[in-house]
């Protein structure tokens, strides 16, 4: 089976009730949509997590979010191919899976597109009180371009995979308060309205927001935990 659900920023707890409730197997997958939190702190406090996350009996697929650093550029990750598309992971860990940017998977039988990261409202807070911020969080340029490329090709997708959403879809509701909505660059939600006017898709699943809402075809995710 496979599921997905939100981001996690390091706190698992109900994806390991939810496993052992339903009597999941590392054959089974859990879909992270963004900020796992596995690769944030750069430092023992990640390796104490991944250890945490051997004991848990699935295996894990996560789209990049704009609170962790990306596992190419981490040193001892190696890359695979998995269900059609090239995913990231360590040897210690083979069951915690990161899925590259702009690759196209194949999952029940689905063609699954993923393009991950986000701007971080909460940027300038994490630099003034020393906490990491990566300057990758957001796809490259090369990344976009590529990806539009593709999908001029190959517009039709089954589902989409992001961490933010099309700017169009942006959930206004649920911003942080006190930030300036004039000083959030918002480059990857306007790429991805560009993007979604080029494929003809069925589902489009999406994190970021800590909101879980359905508008249309786009389903932003959070604490639920729903089979894919």
């Amino acid at each position: 089976m496979i599921y997905i659900t939100g981001d996690k920023h390091g706190n698992f707890s109900e994806v390991y009730a939810f496993c052992y409730k339903n009597k999941t197997t590392r054959d089974d997958l859990m879909i992270v949509l963004g900020d796992a939190g596995i690769n944030y702190y750069a430092n023992e406090q990640d390796i104490y997590l991944k250890n945490s996350l051997l004991q848990y009996p699935i295996t894990f697929f996560c789209i990049h979010g704009n609170h962790e650093e990306r596992p190419e550029n981490i040193e001892g990750y190696k890359t695979k191919i998995f269900h059609d598309g090239l995913v990231y992971y360590e040897e210690e860990y083979p069951h915690i899976l990161f899925a590259k940017d702009g690759e196209v998977y194949q999952f029940n039988e689905q063609s699954v597109l993923v393009i991950g990261g986000a701007y971080s409202v909460d940027k300038n807070y994490r630099l003034q009180m020393g906490y990491n911020w990566y300057p990758s969080e957001q796809p490259s340029e090369e990344i976009k371009d590529k990806l539009l490329m593709y999908v001029e090709k190959n517009p039709q997708i089954d589902v989409v995979l992001s961490h933010t959403c099309p700017y169009k879809y942006l959930p206004r509701e649920v911003f942080m308060k006190g930030i300036n909505p004039l000083k959030v660059d918002y480059s990857t939600e306007f790429f991805l309205d560009k993007l979604e006017l080029s494929l003809d898709y069925k589902k489009w699943y999406c994190g970021h927001f800590h909101t879980d809402k359905k508008i249309d075809c786009m389903i932003f995710m959070f604490n639920e935990i729903v089979e894919f």
